[in-house]
């Protein structure tokens, strides 16, 4: 793709980029309610047939994942127009989605300063070498990095460290500064507040019997989500003076093509390449930007049966520019 080309496409999504307030807590009020009224029928449910429960989860650990995307619009500053409205709902979020709002928002902001740029790997994102770096690791660290890059273990172990372990340790956080810090320990005192309510009222048999099931799906789907976005066999990565922020945006993100059910249940977080190159852009307004410029819908394009093809895709061949698995090396 031509950098003209780009530019073009970049200044179309900056058109759509403007929050709009009805729309916003509209979204608020159809995962608010659906969340509630989930969380009830599992309660009630437990009398019946636990299996029934988990099939109820899964929906709820859906709206969990919408939480999240809420509360990454806001730490973008494009869920609403105002900005006290973005970090309220954001914080107040964050108690459901586990994740330090303050924290967060300026890692993230990190991620998308320097997506698919080979020198500064690590912020924010699935750690990713390259065929030579692999090569010349020594056999231990081999064997680490191949746990690490597993799809599994990311999804169903990583998943669930990264957002009840690791978000809770203060010097854990990426580059952390003070507000990261007292972000980590202020949603520490937060969850056991809340929780802790919550484990009084229906003991802690029900508590994780409800709760550790929604987490898990929502841990597990929110890494899947992550890690395709970025991490599929044409992706793009690029270094030094070679690196150009919107480049790396249309080129080194995926358009993952779901359903409409569950572009619902992910805020249009699959439309990820149009989401890097305007991140301002709020995901209730991502589907209309897409529409505006058909062409969107042909860049990097995935189905779920293509994303499955991309989870054992491990290492970046700077020789042919793929992301290729291990047996490439």
């Amino acid at each position: 793709m031509l950098k003209h080309q780009i530019q073009e496409l970049a200044a179309h999504c900056e058109r759509y980029r403007t929050p709009v307030t009805w729309r916003a807590c509209s979204q608020i009020v159809t995962t608010v309610l659906p969340f509630l009224a989930l969380f009830a029928a599992m309660y009630f449910s437990l009398d019946i047939s636990y299996w029934l429960t988990l099939g109820l989860a899964i929906p709820a650990g859906g709206l969990l994942v919408r939480f999240f995307i809420i509360q990454h619009d806001c730490g973008h500053g494009s869920f609403f127009p105002s900005q006290i409205a973005n970090d309220m709902t954001g914080r107040i979020v964050s108690i459901l989605t586990l994740t330090p709002y303050a924290y967060w928002r300026r890692a993230h902001a990190l991620h998308h300063a320097s997506s698919a740029n080979l020198d500064r790997r690590g912020i924010g994102d699935i750690t990713t070498l390259t065929v030579a770096e692999y090569s010349a690791l020594p056999f231990l660290k081999r064997v680490g990095y191949r746990v690490y890059r597993n799809p599994f273990f990311l999804t169903l172990v990583g998943g669930v460290l990264h957002f009840l372990v690791i978000q809770r340790v203060p010097f854990s956080v990426q580059r952390p500064n003070r507000q990261m810090t007292l972000s980590v320990l202020a949603l520490n005192l937060a969850i056991v507040l809340v929780y802790g309510i919550l484990v009084y009222l229906l003991g802690w048999t029900d508590f994780l019997m409800l709760f550790a099931p929604m987490v898990l799906i929502a841990c597990a789907a929110g890494v899947w989500l992550f890690y395709i976005q970025h991490q599929f066999e044409e992706t793009h990565w690029s270094a030094g003076t070679e690196w150009d922020r919107k480049t790396a945006a249309i080129l080194g993100s995926s358009y993952y093509a779901l359903p409409k059910v569950l572009h619902w249940f992910t805020g249009n977080i699959g439309l990820h390449h149009i989401h890097h190159l305007c991140s301002q852009i709020p995901n209730y307004r991502l589907q209309e930007c897409m529409a505006a410029r058909p062409e969107l819908a042909h860049i990097n394009r995935l189905t779920i049966w293509e994303s499955l093809k991309c989870a054992n895709l491990a290492l970046w061949d700077e020789s042919t520019k793929r992301l290729v698995p291990f047996r490439a090396a």
